[in-house]
């Protein structure tokens, strides 16, 4: 008989981290559409409508202005509601409420009101879901003061960052990478570490060049620094976990440790996060700089459904690779 393969998932783990958060607080809710009875559109929530019973598992309308709603109202109410979107693409509706009440509220009640609220997602593409199924939305909310906006590359970090959203005080958003979903596994049985919004976690040190990114790119970036190490070229990783506010006393550690720098992510490359990180390190880190600073992310268009095309906007491993080298050759 075939031994299971060791370790969890990242979407096991975020349903352990749900459950466990659930059972530590009784103020932890879940809400969103078909996360009670159904366990959600990717079984993240399954099993836990049983659990823990439909008041504190809750199956909502398909309104996603709705969802948002009530778990702002929730969350100024003393709850700590993790409200879900099926896909990132369908937070849109919900956008009015995230940016104009949840991230405006402590600052409009000068502190006397606090919205703990968390909102999950599915993105990102790389599985033919289409327009609709594939954005990776994270700057529209990167813009807007108040929020945190969350992207996790493992299994680990899923679930250590989800804790600290959880128990944050203030509105997370918290964009899983559904191709991730089940790419690797890690052994965190047991682990209930939580960590903090903010922190950068260095993936790979290097000496040559830097790559600065999150999500699925740290892994894209993990295959071209495999590559490019048969070379011997050392490329250094830093996963920033939090999009934002991002941790820029890692940022300068990593650009004055190479003096070269990659930033990549799935993002549309217009206005994406890399451009402030770029600029961040124009303005402050110019004199570490030995070569531009490279951007790489999406092509400014829409996912479409089929294969190629999809592969053909989205950046991969060789991309980045290639943009290694030509600043390893500076």
């Amino acid at each position: 008989m075939t031994e299971p393969p060791a370790g969890r998932t990242m979407l096991q783990v975020i349903h352990d981290t749900l459950r466990s958060e659930m059972a530590r607080d009784p103020a932890v809710v879940l809400m969103g559409q078909d996360v009670g009875l159904k366990g959600g559109v990717f079984k993240v929530t399954e099993g836990l409508h049983a659990e823990f019973g439909p008041l504190r598992v809750l199956d909502t309308p398909i309104s996603e202005i709705v969802i948002a709603g009530a778990a702002i109202g929730a969350a100024m109410m003393g709850l700590r509601p993790v409200a879900e979107f099926q896909f990132a693409d369908y937070m849109h509706p919900a956008y009015d409420q995230i940016v104009n009440q949840a991230a405006t509220m402590r600052w409009r009640s000068v502190g006397a009101w606090s919205v703990p609220v968390v909102f999950r997602a599915p993105c990102g593409g790389g599985v033919h879901g289409g327009v609709y199924h594939s954005q990776s939305i994270e700057a529209l909310y990167g813009h807007i003061p108040g929020l945190r906006v969350v992207v996790p590359a493992t299994p680990r970090d899923a679930g250590g960052l989800l804790r600290a959203a959880i128990r944050d005080d203030d509105p997370v958003l918290f964009f899983e990478h559904k191709a991730l979903y089940r790419r690797l596994r890690e052994a965190v049985d047991g682990d209930s570490t939580v960590i903090p919004l903010g922190v950068a976690r260095l993936d790979r040190e290097g000496g040559d060049v830097s790559v600065i990114t999150y999500g699925m790119g740290v892994h894209l970036a993990r295959d071209a620094a495999e590559r490019c190490a048969v070379d011997g070229i050392s490329t250094e990783i830093l996963d920033l976990r939090t999009v934002w506010p991002f941790d820029r006393e890692a940022v300068a550690r990593t650009v004055a440790r190479t003096g070269k720098v990659l930033l990549v992510h799935e993002a549309n490359r217009t206005m994406g996060p890399a451009a402030e990180i770029a600029a961040f390190i124009a303005e402050e880190l110019f004199s570490e700089l030995d070569a531009p600073v490279l951007r790489i992310g999406a092509a400014d268009c829409h996912l479409p459904y089929n294969a190629p095309e999809e592969l053909a906007i989205l950046p991969d491993a060789g991309e980045v690779e290639a943009a290694i080298r030509r600043l390893a050759a500076h």
